[in-house]
């Protein structure tokens, strides 16, 4: 399992997905080992299809910032 600082969570409503980088994300066929940093501008929540700016590290620097997502439609 990834470090929480490598791991981001979705902070749109009711969703909470965590995008891990040694799991990858099957549904945009990323491979494991892709750090988020490394996902393309335009990869969305697997659940919820909010976009990479709706997301948070869970922890270390920048996991307490507040954000301001749309939920996606």
């Amino acid at each position: 399992m990834a470090r929480p600082e490598d791991m981001y969570r979705c902070q749109t409503t009711n969703c909470g997905y965590v995008y891990d980088p040694d799991r990858g994300d099957r549904k945009s066929k990323t491979p494991p080992g892709t750090a988020f940093a490394d996902l393309p501008e335009d990869w969305k929540c697997p659940v919820c299809g909010a976009t990479k700016r709706c997301f948070r590290p869970v922890a270390g620097p920048g996991s307490t910032a507040e954000v301001v997502c749309e939920t996606p439609r």
